[in-house]
Order: C-alpha cells, then structure tokens, then sequence
C-alpha cells in the first residue's frame, strides 16, 4: 500500500465509479483500475462490489476506507504544516450558511484578501447540520453557522449576533393574522428553519404547507409575491424592507436572538490561515 494507492481507492469510493475517479484524479481510467486491483491483490480481499453501474464497497472496503482518510489527510496536514512556515499563505476552506455568504461575509472576507493575498480562500454554503458534519469529517477547515454546536470536538468563535425576524408580505400587519401559511425554507438542517418551526407550534400556528426553497433569492422573492413567510436575521432584508417589499415582524427574544458562530474541528491542524481568520473576527 502507498499513499496514491489509498488516494485512489478513497476517490473511487466517494465517486462511486472509476470514470468519475479518473475524472476528479486527473488520470486515465485503467491507471485507477490497475491501482485498485493491485491494492486488492496485496491485501488479498475484494475491495469494491463491480455493479455495472458503478462500484459499491464491501465490507473489506469499508474496514480500510476510515483508514485510507486518515492517511490522506495526515500527508495532506504534514504538507500543511511545512509550508505553514512560511506566513499567512496557502489554502484555506471554509463553509457557511447562505444568508451570512449574502450579507455578512463579503465586507469581511474583502478585508481578509486584502490582509492576506496569498491564502486561496474556498467557500462552499449549506445547512448549520450540513457544515458542522463536514467540518467533523475534515472536509472543510472551519464553517460559519447558527447557534451553539454542542459537540466535544467542536471549537466555537464568536462571529456576529443576530436579531431574527419573521419575514411576510407587506400588507400583512399582525401575525396574529396568519391562517395556515406557507412556511418558505431551506431543506430541513437549516437552524432558521428549526426557529420557525419552533416559534410557530409554541404560538399555535400550523403552516398549510412547507415549500423548501434552494435559494436565499428565491425564498425572499416568494415572500415578496405574497406565497408564504419566512424567518432569517434581519439584516438579510433590510434593503428590501426599506423599498417596502417585505415586512419584517418582531418575535421574542427566545426565539428572536441568536448567534452566527465559526467552528472547527479542535484537532484539525490549526494552520496560519485559519488562526487569521478567527483573530479577524475577534477584531
């Protein structure tokens, strides 16, 4: 076994085809197979069930795949670690949720480029659940998201505190006037979407129906056009709120305030990168 081998046969399984491998790894599709047979022959067990429509690991294949991470990702930080050296420089990925991609981050990550040039920064969006499990599986090196992550091997940072609203139309007046409405959302592991939810049943109101939406756009334009209501920080709508758009309706601050927090995964490798990131907002 060597290290591209392991490459190889943990790009195979998350791909779940060898084209798809080759694909991602740059490389034609009989160096993967020859690499994955090799890899079999030596351990002397089939690693992948052949479908003809892709490859399924086996039980073998599961047993080494945690393993086959784990040294990947160790040459990955040993690689890291050297370079880190040598100041704030280097890749760096992040995840966020899209409300704070669309209001929050641009102004701060504008600053940080102009602070680092030489970090390669790679953001990707997603629910509160969906980040915080990527960034368990070192997926990504930090994530913002909503709330306190109650994990032992999460490490939290302030980022920015948040007044939540619910989100109508602007001729609804009262929520004391919704009957049934159209719950607008993100898929389910949103943290909004769990406030609304909650805020809801605690004041008696049952939607008539939850459309989850791909798009903070989309959610926010539905809510214009009279479909449904929404909740998100209120900073998301102001602009819309000041061209009368939406309206925006206070709740309680049970529900009302909450916190847009950074995590990581405590014994990641805490490169320069990101020890800059989380000294910027601490700033």
């Amino acid at each position: 076994m060597d290290i591209r081998g392991l490459k190889i046969f943990k790009t195979v399984a998350e791909e779940g085809s060898v084209s798809k491998a080759a694909e991602k790894l740059n490389c034609v599709q009989s160096n993967v197979t020859a690499r994955i047979k090799q890899l079999e022959a030596e351990l002397e067990v089939p690693l992948f069930y052949r479908k003809s429509r892709g490859m399924l690991l086996t039980t073998s294949g599961e047993i080494l795949i945690p393993y086959a991470e784990g040294a990947v990702r160790l040459l990955r930080d040993a690689t890291r670690a050297v370079r880190n050296e040598e100041g704030v420089s280097g890749p760096l990925s992040i995840g966020t949720m899209e409300s704070t991609a669309a209001v929050r981050l641009p102004d701060f990550l504008a600053d940080f480029y102009r602070r680092y040039p030489e970090v390669k920064l790679h953001v990707s969006t997603g629910t509160t659940e969906e980040l915080a499990k990527k960034v368990l599986n070192y997926t990504i090196e930090g994530a913002f998201v909503a709330g306190n992550i109650e994990h032992e091997d999460i490490e939290q940072h302030l980022a920015f505190e948040e007044r939540l609203v619910v989100i109508t139309e602007p001729k609804v007046k009262s929520l004391t006037t919704l009957e049934h409405p159209t719950f607008l959302v993100f898929r389910r592991g949103c943290s909004y979407r769990a406030v609304l939810e909650s805020w809801a049943r605690e004041n008696g109101i049952i939607p008539g129906a939850i459309m989850e939406l791909g798009t903070l756009e989309g959610i926010l334009g539905f809510v214009a056009s009279g479909m449904g209501v929404t909740l998100f920080p209120i900073s998301v709508v102001e602009k819309l709120q000041r061209k009368k758009s939406v309206r925006t309706h206070d709740i309680s601050k049970e529900y009302g305030q909450t916190s847009t927090i950074f995590i990581r995964r405590k014994n990641s490798l805490l490169t320069k990168a990101v020890q800059a990131l989380i000294n910027s907002l601490a700033a």
